[in-house]
């Protein structure tokens, strides 16, 4: 929601699900050690997109590479938490509650939103992009829509007629308005579904105020990253935006693979940008994404296995680009088991987040005190 002409402040997560490979993300090029290691799964030095003379993009990156040269892009390198879990399930688990010791119940975002709408007064504050709910998102008592296809979104789409359209809206409400009180796992399926019907009927308007110059491409992520921005110039509210890509779980054929992952994300992320920027939204929202854990350090012939360390980059007009964070060695005396060691806490970097760009207490949100970067103009 605007205040006084100026958008309040809002997030994009993007997340890499399967394990996004860092090594040939932000492609060590300039050390031989990634060769040796690396023997066939590479990217070649004269095909990486050059952040300095050690480092550089991976080939399929070009919008993150322009947008890292116009200072709007933050690597994080080397994130991670102590006793990496190498297991999807679990790795995200702990990056969704924010907990890696114990099983979290709530999500990390699911508190931003309580915190940004503590009476939940807007059902919109938080929208998902894709099937499901992220643990996230999740937090009891916090509204979240969750949609699909922003095009067909809302209740009983498939009816066409709109007299028997209405006629079954006004069941479903009279249903939900009227268990109230009488037990508790009914007043929350009942507020669930009243939230729902309030949020469809909000978030159809939304391509309907939609205009711009931006043609993302047809892929699912590019999809969401444009439903998202629909959602975002609406002004309807929403805060806190999430979807995700892949599958990133590279065992095998990961150069053809990660290419077009990399290709349709970068795209979609880069396309989001020129579209805030078109609309003079850039410094009103950033992207962070992020994966659940990198990859092993050797390739396997064809691909690359599960590992630990990985990177994650924040996007925005108001972001200070550049590298953070310490890129991990690649000696072999320095890995961890043949992985690379994260060197800084995933929670440094939500609690940047929480704090500087949201204004929240990011104690309670992530579960301590984790040292911030800089990355966002103050």
């Amino acid at each position: 929601m605007t205040t006084a002409g100026k958008r309040e402040k809002s997030v994009v997560v993007l997340q890499l699900s399967g394990g996004n490979d860092y090594l040939n993300t932000v492609v060590p090029y300039g050390n031989e050690d990634y060769y040796d290691f690396r023997k066939t799964v590479h990217i070649e030095q004269e095909a990486v997109l050059p952040i300095d003379g050690t480092f550089g993009f991976n080939p399929s990156m070009a919008p993150f590479k322009r947008l890292y040269d116009q200072g709007n892009v933050a690597v994080i390198n080397g994130i991670g938490y102590d006793n990496p879990n190498r297991s999807h399930f679990r790795s995200m688990d702990i990056w969704h509650t924010a907990l890696p010791d114990e099983i979290g119940t709530e999500g990390w975002l699911g508190r931003v939103i309580r915190d940004l709408d503590p009476n939940s007064e807007n059902v919109l504050t938080g929208v998902n992009f894709g099937r499901g709910l992220p643990r996230a998102l999740g937090v009891r008592g916090v509204p979240v829509a969750s949609v699909g296809n922003l095009d067909t979104y809302g209740l009983f789409p498939d009816i066409q007629d709109q007299a028997t359209k209405k006629l079954a809206l006004d069941a479903f409400a009279h249903m939900y308005g009227g268990v109230q009180g009488k037990d508790p796992v009914l007043d929350f399926i009942g507020q669930t579904g009243m939230d729902a019907l309030k949020g469809a009927d909000i978030l159809r308007e939304a391509p309907r105020k939609y205009s711009s110059s931006i043609e993302y491409a047809a892929n699912p992520i590019a999809q969401n990253m444009k439903s998202i921005a629909q959602v975002l110039l609406a002004d309807f509210g929403t805060r806190v935006f999430y979807t995700q890509h892949g599958s990133f779980d590279t065992h095998s054929g990961e150069l053809v693979s990660h290419a077009k992952l990399w290709d349709e994300v970068a795209g979609a992320v880069g396309d989001f940008y020129d579209d805030m920027k078109e609309h003079g939204a850039e410094k009103d929202v950033i992207v962070f994404v992020f994966s659940e854990f990198g990859r092993r350090i050797k390739d396997n012939g064809s691909g690359s296995d599960h590992g630990s360390g990985g990177v994650a980059f924040v996007i925005g007009g108001d972001v200070k680009g550049g590298m953070y964070g310490e890129y991990p060695s690649i000696k072999e005396a320095d890995q961890l088991e043949g992985d690379l060691h994260f060197n800084n806490d995933f929670r440094s970097t939500y609690s940047t987040i929480v704090d500087q760009w949201f204004g929240l207490d990011a104690v309670p949100i992530v579960n301590g005190q984790f040292e911030q970067f800089d990355f966002l103009n103050g």
